[in-house]
């Protein structure tokens, strides 16, 4: 026997013991996926026949096949099951998970039960257990899909199990492996002009041969309907013919809205009202062949739910679908796909009010859906409804996905007056969008604990507990508006330790890295002793409330690496801001770029001014005392030692020592200057991270470095552009230019430079490969290690520095920041973006030396 289930489905064992349900499961099925009841049984009494503990054990076989069935597994039942009183909970349970109950019989004949049961010393009970099992087993099997189960599948014989084979078939919903691209179709209604004018802006071709349409979608694009394409409308046949055309075709998908299945219910005779515009579609459809609304009647009758496409990335339905009946079939799952909610409550027009379940959704695939008009389409924590009411005079609409690009045609007319007006924006009050409106408060749950984030480019990053407590604590007492951090930069990692005399770092390991991971070429930066800072900058101060929600803070904002306000004093941020916006509009990058506010990671010089609190009260202070009593103790020994030859090896160290001092000061002292105005500033950008509707960073650092250096251009003095080389790692020549100009900043006592591969985001020979490695110079190194750094034996020690926590401490910062970034772009909740930027932020605080 041939037994065909559905992939996602809760199967039934029925059969009395010693029918041979044990073995079945266990040649059919994986052990994980099969729960015994005896075994429960043994779990919570140590004795799988111990009767007394068979309510506990029932406890604990539903308790896990809920935890199965709401992860979308397979759950197999092995139990007797012959009663209804035992199968009733179990119906209810895939019920509840919106998966559908399958019941496999093995009704053999009681001897051979009894025979079987003979030969196992655990089943010492009499023959009437099993009697009675045989007719309980009896009395329901005519039963069996009255009490909800949908496939039954009975054998007799031992012959029929030994010959049975169990398959798996996806549920009809699950499209998964059709990854697009795709054009997503709001709500047609029989408005067929409209639809060719869509799909002529969508690029797809239209040719007409003797009234015959054919559409043809560019570079394998398809279109997906979202229902509803019938009533109201003035063609509904049309756009029938054409769809069913398309779907039979491939080149498209479409699911039903509840004005299609009003239409299948009455083509099948059944008794419906003729209202809400059906009386339209029911006339034009009676100058059409019976032939034609016989396709029409098989074609909606044969029409999914819903649709889980793209690798299960994308969800589209008429009404919705929220994320625990996604790829799921029950009827709840196709009545919620159809009609959505409703609150019991009505409006003043006497229409339902739909329950709003998009501001709840909080799962990973983004939802297209319908059903209910709009003026216009907004994302709403990753959800989108594109109806936006071409029937009622509005326009008609489409997502391109995975582009998330909206496409629309005006309405040629209005065909049908609608029950409740199209009215303003709720929000348009405020100025906020919908996903801004549910995104002003944020929640603790969301952030605490151990947490395992999905990036793009490193798959899952997980965070610890304890690096959560400590990000929490900057990020809740310290941070700014929320709101503008949607980036935070990651950390960098050193070259390898260098084994050139005198030296710890050198750019000849930097060059060796990247062309090791298959990276021709590298663009070398020079690198500017500051403080790390990403600033947002609006065209207007409206743009700052229009895209990120944030009203009366001004521009923009300029923050540190732990998401802190730069600037205390508000007068000079605002000058700061300013004169970027400034900059922007002179070089004419707003128009270019086609955008009304950009994010910049740059460095901010001098160095920060905490910093210099410390160099002038705690090193300084501490540099002079030390140098003080070392000098007062040389001239004592001087004046003491009667053998001038004793106490030159100390003398000549005490000298040696003086100068290392003095180039520690002179280090410091070349990147800190007091702070008294705008002038004494410069910000140094190197990354255009994104502006609006997009991110820069599939573009290769030579674009930014030029795009920046315009920027700069325009500037009033604040921003500096960044000196930077290409350099070939696979031409010696190349190479040695790039250490030659190593060795030239450093020698004219800058900090060094850092290397970057060409392409922002490199994908090496071993996975992502390292956005940047700074290679510092030999005195500013005297900064991170202390004056005595270079005398051999300490450079001996720190020599053995280890990278590999540090190298993999930015990956996966980057990786963060990335993800952040482009769930921003896409319109995703903040919360979504936080989880990201809140994750570079715990894992700062990593047990890794700071110094690297």
């Amino acid at each position: 026997m041939k037994i065909t289930i559905p992939e996602l489905s809760l199967v039934v064992l029925v059969g009395a013991s010693g029918s041979g349900k044990s073995t079945f499961a266990r040649k059919h099925f994986k052990p994980t996926e099969t729960i015994s009841s005896d075994f429960c049984r043994g779990l919570v009494s140590d004795d799988e026949n111990d009767q007394s503990a068979t309510t506990d054990a029932f406890e604990l076989l539903h308790y896990i096949a809920s935890k199965r069935l709401a992860a979308g597994r397979i759950v197999v039942v092995d139990a007797t099951n012959v009663q209804v009183a035992a199968r009733k909970p179990l119906v209810a349970l895939a019920r509840e998970y919106h998966c559908l109950p399958v019941a496999i019989v093995l009704d053999l004949p009681e001897s051979v039960c009894q025979e079987r049961n003979k030969s196992r010393p655990d089943r010492d009970f009499g023959p009437h257990v099993v009697r009675n099992h045989v007719r309980n087993l009896h009395q329901s099997l005519r039963g069996l899909q009255r009490e909800g189960f949908r496939h039954v599948f009975v054998m007799k014989s031992l012959d029929d199990i030994e010959a049975s084979v169990v398959t798996r078939e996806p549920l009809y919903n699950n499209k998964k492996n059709e990854t697009g691209p795709f054009d997503i179709i709001g709500d047609v209604h029989g408005c067929f002009e409209e639809l060719l004018a869509l799909f002529t802006n969508l690029g797809y071709a239209i040719n007409n041969v003797e009234n015959e349409i054919t559409i043809t979608p560019p570079d394998g694009r398809k279109a997906v309907f979202l229902g509803d394409l019938v009533d109201r409308g003035p063609r509904t046949p049309d756009v029938l013919r054409l769809v069913m055309k398309m779907v039979s075709e491939g080149t498209a998908l479409c699911v039903p809205g509840n004005h299609d299945m009003k239409l299948h219910r009455k083509l099948r005779g059944k008794d419906v009202q003729i209202t809400h515009g059906l009386a339209e579609s029911l006339q034009q459809l009676e100058g059409e062949s019976k032939e034609f609304i016989a396709q029409v009647e098989q074609f909606l009758d044969g029409l999914g739910s819903h649709y889980v496409l793209d690798g299960g990335k994308l969800v589209v339905a008429h009404a919705g679908m929220k994320e625990n009946m996604q790829g799921r079939g029950s009827g709840k799952v196709r009545e919620f796909a159809m009609y959505g909610e409703t609150t019991g409550e009505t409006d003043e027009f006497g229409l339902p009010i739909r329950y709003d379940w998009a501001s709840e959704y909080r799962g990973s695939p983004a939802v297209v859906y319908g059903h209910t008009p709009i003026p216009s389409p907004e994302w709403l924590n990753n959800t989108i409804n594109i109806d936006t009411g071409c029937v009622f005079g509005g326009s008609l609409t489409a997502l391109r996905w995975p582009e998330r690009e909206l496409v629309s045609v005006p309405a040629a007319a209005v065909y049908s007056e609608p029950a409740r007006p199209f009215l303003p924006d709720e929000n348009a009050a405020s100025g906020l969008s919908a996903q801004q409106e549910h995104d002003d408060v944020l929640d603790i749950a969301d952030v605490i604990g151990k947490r395992i984030v999905s990036t793009r480019l490193r798959g899952k990053v997980t965070i610890r507990e304890e690096n959560s407590i400590a990000a929490l604590e900057v990020m809740s007492r310290f941070a700014v508006n929320p709101k503008w951090l949607i980036y935070l930069p990651p950390t960098m990692s050193p070259a390898e330790t260098s084994q050139e005399p005198g030296l710890l770092e050198h750019p000849a390991e930097a060059f060796v890295y990247f062309r090791n991971q298959g990276v021709p070429k590298v663009i070398c930066e020079e690198k500017h002793m500051g403080s790390r800072s990403v600033v947002i900058v609006c065209r207007y101060e409206g743009a700052a409330h229009r895209y990120f929600g944030i009203k009366d803070e001004g521009i923009g904002v300029c923050f540190t690496r732990t998401g802190r306000r730069f600037f205390n004093d508000v007068a000079l941020e605002k000058e700061f801001l300013n004169s970027i916006q400034d900059s922007m509009t002179r070089s004419g990058l707003w128009e270019e770029l086609k955008t009304d506010w950009i994010c910049l990671d740059c460095e901010l010089m001098p160095w920060s001014a905490k910093a210099q609190e410390l160099l002038r009260h705690q090193y300084a202070a501490v540099g002079s005392a030390a140098g003080a009593a070392l000098s007062n103790a040389m001239t004592s020994l001087q004046q003491t030692s009667s053998n001038i030859s004793e106490i030159a090896p100390l003398l000549e160290e005490y000298s040696a020592k003086q100068v290392m001092a003095g180039q520690f000061t002179a280090a410091y002292q070349r990147y800190c200057w007091m702070v008294n105005s705008l002038s004494d500033l410069k910000l140094a950008p190197f990354h255009i991270l994104a502006t609006e509707d997009m991110t820069h960073l599939d573009k290769n650092h030579i674009w930014h470095m030029e795009m920046i250096g315009r920027l700069c251009s325009a500037s009033d003095g604040l921003l500096l552009a960044t000196p930077f080389q290409v350099i070939e790692v696979t031409s010696a020549e190349s190479l040695a230019e790039g250490v030659s100009w190593w060795q030239e900043l450093t020698g004219k006592g800058g900090e060094g430079m850092v290397v970057k591969p060409l392409e922002f985001i490199t994908k090496g020979q071993r996975g992502l490969a390292q956005p940047a490695i700074k290679c510092r110079g030999a005195e500013y190194l005297r900064i991170i290690y202390g004056p005595e750094y270079t005398l051999p034996e300490n450079l001996d020690r720190l020599r053995s520095r280890g990278l590999s926590g540090k190298r993999s401490l930015a990956l996966r910062e980057f990786a963060l920041g990335v993800e952040g970034l482009e769930r921003f772009i896409r319109h995703e909740p903040l919360r979504r973006v936080h989880e990201c930027v809140f994750g570079v932020l715990a894992l700062e605080s990593e047990p890794i030396d700071p110094r690297l």
